[in-house]
């Protein structure tokens, strides 16, 4: 049904500067879909992710994102576009120098949360959701990487977004620990929020198999991956 799509792209082009990286990007993803995003480095895979957060303006084409017209939203309209996205970048992108609880609050307070008890009892849900209840006095350096990508998950997951983009999540992980985080991700899916996932992984899709598109020649095209041609990846 049309109210359960959350992203909506037609015929769309995807810039970086002047540089045209994707054409005629026809593209949807309704709500509690888990979708890879696949393709070798340079072929659009952030750049189409940062068009869907705004980062990146959409200048030709129609887009819209959880209800927000990409090729009209206002600059004052992005933070709340951004409220109903939770993103998770490759690296974690903690805060350092503060807790990881602190990390949660500052990105709270950031989107607009006033109320303190409620923010701390936030954090406290989403920490206890990605099974690190225990340890939000913990400083970044202190937790293993598979830990800190699990904070940045209760990062995405703080505002109760409609939607996770995923920009190689286990890109930087050891693939038991890899193996936690998609099951993660597909438990955060099943509850009803979509998920949008740009992978290298190609061992991924086996294990955790979904819907799957690809980068390539300047073209989002439906994938079927193939196991025999994992070399390639």
């Amino acid at each position: 049904m049309l109210q359960d799509v959350v992203i909506d792209f037609k015929n769309a082009s995807i810039f970086q500067k002047e540089v045209l990286v994707l054409s005629g990007v026809d593209m949807t993803v309704v709500k509690g879909e888990f979708v890879y995003m696949i393709g070798r480095t340079g072929t659009g895979k952030s750049s189409l992710l940062q068009t869907i957060y705004a980062d990146l303006p959409l200048a030709y084409g129609d887009a819209t994102v959880v209800g927000y017209d990409l090729k009209k939203i206002k600059r004052k309209e992005i933070p709340f576009l951004r409220r109903k996205l939770g993103i998770i970048f490759q690296d974690f992108q903690l805060l350092t120098d503060r807790s990881i609880a602190d990390n949660l609050l500052f990105v709270m307070k950031a989107t607009g949360w006033k109320d303190k008890k409620k923010m701390q009892s936030q954090a406290q849900d989403v920490l206890e959701k990605v099974e690190l209840g225990t340890k939000g006095f913990k400083m970044p350096h202190q937790l293993s990487g598979g830990e800190q990508q699990r904070v940045a998950i209760a990062r995405a997951l703080v505002n109760n977004p409609e939607i996770i983009l995923a920009d190689e999540p286990t890109g930087n992980l050891d693939p038991e620990t890899s193996t936690g985080i998609m099951k993660l991700l597909f438990d955060i899916s099943q509850a009803g929020r979509s998920v949008l996932m740009a992978t290298h992984n190609y061992s991924l899709f086996k294990q955790f198999p979904a819907r799957t598109l690809k980068c390539e020649a300047g073209k989002i095209i439906p994938y079927n991956p193939s196991y025999s041609d994992m070399d390639e990846w």
